[in-house]
């Protein structure tokens, strides 16, 4: 995968009945890719690849616990510098992206 050149994901997480692991690329911003662990419609960790670290574990910590839905809400949208988007914004794309994704398969 393309993401592995580099850097890769330190975890290799397990997907369980009620949780999903979903990886995406970003676009548009310094951070690379980013990973998302949903539990029940609860972020339960999230890892991104590159970025302003400090930024990116604050946010991290931020959303960690949290219902999908608010983090989307709270993050979606936010720009970076004269970006149209930012290592936020493409969290709440990650975070969309994989409730769509659960919800296609559960149909």
């Amino acid at each position: 995968m393309w993401w592995f050149r580099k850097k890769s994901f330190s975890q290799q997480v397990e997907e369980g009945e009620n949780s999903m692991v979903y990886q995406r690329k970003n676009k548009g911003v310094c951070s690379r890719a980013t990973q998302v662990v949903i539990e029940d419609g609860i972020v339960k960790d999230v890892e991104i690849l590159g970025g302003c670290d400090g930024n990116i574990k604050g946010v991290i910590s931020l959303v960690k616990g949290m219902k999908v839905e608010d983090a989307i809400a709270r993050l979606k949208g936010i720009t970076c510098g004269g970006k149209p988007t930012s290592c936020p914004d493409q969290l709440a794309q990650a975070l969309e992206e994989a409730m769509d994704q659960q919800v296609q398969s559960a149909s």
